[in-house]
């Protein structure tokens, strides 16, 4: 969790851990932003509307609308790099039974920011995610009760080896309008807050491209390598940065746009349009043998090979720790299954 130019390794957070809390990795962000005078170049509180391809044949432009403050601008742009991610448009399960009368609070971590909230509260966590592991021992620390749910049939459900208060459970069974939730391994509770680890939707409602890029499913496309559109005439004028989940965030986020910086100098030049085509058929394809639904596209699951690639396109190379880091996650969830996958991740995103 770093830049190549700015290590969190190097920084002084008086914190003895070897992964981070998300206090650290927002101090570490705000720190990078102001070590290289990035605030200046950052337009803040702006909502952007809408971006609209503007194809003059021989050209391509974009016309932006957008809101500061109340003020609404229309500017014209030779290029788009979007990079709102994937962690901007909560998403909330809906085939939970009664959840939609359920007459208590429910909020989205997304929204979460301290544990003191929820004080003597009687708190169910939908998801079992990092957000959710790391969640949980926060509110844990002040909460009367926590209790995690999962979907997974491989969770171990029962009680908390590290808290009193906290317990695990299967998959909610059904919500009552007198406040009661019921799991599926038969216990109930009758809780004050229910707390949604449940992910995010890829949301760019402001992009309109005639087309060209659409967004269904969690999957924006068609895009090569995660980055650029196909048909290939939008490219590499526009390009998105962060799409892909589970992964090496840091790394591919300083990566994909210095490959995208050289393509837009023409330092390096795109693939032709036939190979774009087959890259991102042969990724479909390759889905469809494992069994992936459409909402996996952008998963890439700790993988080396695109990050790699990535960085190679970008003129360096990853760290020997890296790889080795990466080796150790595939390493448990090949032989120990989504359990002890997220054993290790409770190691690595727990903070307690």
């Amino acid at each position: 969790m770093s830049f190549t130019d700015f290590k969190i390794g190097e920084k002084v957070y008086n914190d003895p851990r070897m992964y981070p809390g998300h206090e650290e990795v927002l101090k570490f962000l705000k720190d990078f932003a102001s070590h290289f005078e990035l605030n200046k170049l950052i337009r803040f509180n702006t909502l952007v509307t809408r971006v609209e391809v503007v194809d003059h044949s021989s050209i391509i432009e974009f016309v932006v609308e957008s809101n500061t403050n109340g003020v609404n601008s229309m500017e014209v742009f030779d290029a788009i790099v979007v990079c709102n991610g994937h962690n901007t448009q909560p998403q909330r399960p809906t085939d939970n039974p009664g959840i939609e009368t359920w007459p208590r609070k429910q909020m989205h971590s997304h929204n979460y920011r301290v544990p003191e909230p929820f004080r003597d509260e009687i708190v169910v966590v939908i998801g079992s995610g990092p957000s959710a592991l790391d969640i949980s021992r926060e509110i844990a620390t002040v909460a009367k009760q926590v209790h995690m749910s999962s979907r997974s049939p491989l969770v171990k459900v029962g009680k908390s080896k590290k808290f009193n208060n906290m317990w695990q459970h299967s998959k909610i069974e059904c919500i009552s309008k007198d406040g009661s939730i019921t799991f599926q391994d038969g216990f109930s509770i009758n809780a004050d807050v229910i707390l949604h680890c449940t992910g995010y939707k890829l949301h760019v409602p402001f992009l309109k491209t005639n087309g060209v890029v659409s967004v269904k499913n969690k999957r924006v496309g068609p895009l090569y390598k995660h980055v650029s559109p196909h048909p290939p005439q939008l490219a590499p004028q526009l390009s998105f940065v962060g799409i892909p989940e589970r992964s090496f965030g840091f790394l591919l986020m300083e990566s994909q746009p210095r490959w995208i910086a050289q393509a837009l100098s023409k330092k390096v030049l795109l693939p032709s349009k036939d190979e774009i085509l087959s890259e991102v058929v042969k990724h479909y394809e390759e889905m469809k043998e494992k069994g992936l639904p459409e909402h996996a596209t952008h998963q890439l699951e700790f993988q080396l090979d695109y990050l790699e690639w990535m960085w190679a396109k970008a003129g360096m190379v990853v760290e020997k720790r890296v790889k080795d880091m990466a080796e150790y996650l595939l390493h448990y969830m090949r032989t120990v299954g989504l359990d002890g996958y997220m054993d290790v991740l409770s190691q690595i995103y727990g903070r307690y």
